[in-house]
Formats: C-alpha cells, structure tokens, sequence
C-alpha cells in the first residue's frame, strides 16, 4: 500500500509532483514530524523547514496516518527498521 502525497494545494500556478511512500514510511515520517521541534532541525535555508511543515500537511490531509495507533506506529518502525537490515 502506498500514500500519495501532493502539493497541490499551493495553487494551480505552481508545478505539482506525486510522491509514493510505503505506508510505513509514512506513518514513521508523519510521527517523527509531529514529535519533532522544527525549530530544532538544522536546515541551511528557511524553506526547508517550510517544506518538512508542507509535508507534514500533506500526511494529514491526504493519508490515512494521522489515525495510527501507536501499536501501528511501533510495527511501522520495525518493518521500516528491518528494511533497513537492522
């Protein structure tokens, strides 16, 4: 399964991507971004922290993720984990 993500919303004057995630990276991602101090992430320019904020509109809107329990957001961390080798 996958989540779609899009930046639609920022007007039909600007180009738009598709992005696929496996649903486990995103509800890892989506958690991670919820929890984590943007303030605190260390970006060279300020439209990386707009972009990781965009991103994190768009899980909301466009995914299921925000509901995921944290039973979901565990199993998510061992399959992305695992993918990994870990």
């Amino acid at each position: 399964m996958t989540a779609s993500c899009s930046a639609e919303f920022m007007g039909p004057e600007l180009p738009t991507v598709r992005v696929s995630l496996w649903r486990a990276d995103a509800v890892v991602l989506f958690d991670w971004l919820m929890s984590v101090d943007l303030d605190a992430v260390p970006i060279s320019h300020p439209a990386e922290k707009q972009a990781l904020a965009d991103l994190l509109s768009r899980l909301e809107q466009d995914t299921d993720v925000i509901g995921a329990t944290q039973g979901e957001i565990d199993a998510a961390r061992e399959e992305v984990a695992r993918d990994m080798g870990w």
